[in-house]
């Protein structure tokens, strides 16, 4: 009886730590989203306020609440549009050049990513060839090597090639192939680990009944490791996504460089007015959440998956 009533207590008391770490790290995301929503008058105001839904005789009134989209306005830049699906045309910046620019590259190096770590952490897994651990040992420890520390060397990379005027090149598949050879090294590990949790006798029975080895990869393997290739996607994606330094120096052009530049450059312009600045931030962040929201059973149980299995 005791040693239940000591288990029931240890499992609230880490439900309690857990909802109060949540608590803690939706404070930010919440504050943001309050701001964005907020009138300039009643940010800057003194005392400041949580919710501007205050009177002059009451400290809060759901009815006198005086939520405000000028932050979403200005990000937005709506202006009247003819011929179009919608009656009007999303001239921002953000959301008609940087989110896009930033969906490109996150999509692209995602997709190039999981294919080759793909392919390779299923040669790692499956065969045993002369230098395979030395070339796993290095594939490993240029994960702990920072992209700063490369980005002089990339940038005067990239100098070089624009000024050679190599056909067909274009910045934007610099900056993904850059993203690619960064973020593959820790995928092919990933990879390679969901590919060891797949027994090989599958794979046997599968040739044994008339598949060729691609074919069996094809049809057995991958559809079995799929979870762990989904979550290499999301994690490079959102990678991608949130890389600012990369794509502030290795693009030349400000119509070509991502959604963290482009929230660089709206700061700057924006210092003061806090409810816009807010308003960026939580579009930008948007498309993550919602690609999270639609994908999260996946990746966590390719991670759930990936901890017992591994």
């Amino acid at each position: 009886m005791f040693g239940v009533s000591r288990r029931r207590l240890n499992v609230w008391l880490v439900n309690l730590a857990l909802v109060v770490i949540c608590i803690f790290a939706l404070i930010p995301v919440v504050t943001t989203v309050v701001i964005s929503f907020k009138g300039e008058r009643d940010i800057i105001r003194k005392p400041p306020n949580f919710l501007p839904c205050d009177t002059p005789t009451s400290a809060f009134d759901p009815t006198a609440c005086r939520w405000s989209v000028e932050g979403y306005q200005r990000v937005l830049s709506p202006k009247p549009s003819e011929g179009g699906l919608l009656p009007f045309a999303l001239t921002g910046n953000i959301v008609r050049v940087y989110i896009p620019n930033s969906f490109l590259y996150a999509t692209s190096t995602a997709l190039i990513v999981v294919f080759l770590a793909g392919m390779s952490g299923y040669a790692f897994s499956r065969y045993r060839f002369r230098g395979r651990s030395l070339l796993l040992f290095a594939i490993l420890a240029i994960t702990g090597v920072p992209l700063l520390t490369n980005l002089l060397a990339l940038y005067q990379m990239g100098v070089v090639i624009r000024k050679a005027q190599v056909p067909f090149y274009d910045d934007r598949l610099f900056l993904v192939a850059v993203y690619t050879g960064f973020f593959l090294p820790l995928s092919v590990w990933i990879a390679k680990g969901f590919f060891d949790a797949i027994p090989r006798e599958l794979e046997e029975a599968a040739v044994i009944d008339g598949c060729s080895p691609f074919s069996a990869l094809l049809r057995i393997s991958m559809p079995l490791a799929l979870p762990g290739l989904m979550a290499v996607f999301l994690l490079t994606f959102v990678n991608v996504w949130n890389e600012f330094i990369a794509g502030y120096l290795l693009i030349a052009k400000n119509e070509f460089k991502p959604a963290m530049f482009g929230l660089y450059e709206f700061l700057g312009q924006n210092i003061i007015n806090l409810q816009v600045v807010a308003a960026a931030c939580i579009l930008i962040a948007l498309p993550i959440v919602v690609l999270f929201i639609f994908a999260r059973r996946s990746f966590f149980a390719a991670m759930v998956e990936g901890a017992i299995k591994g």
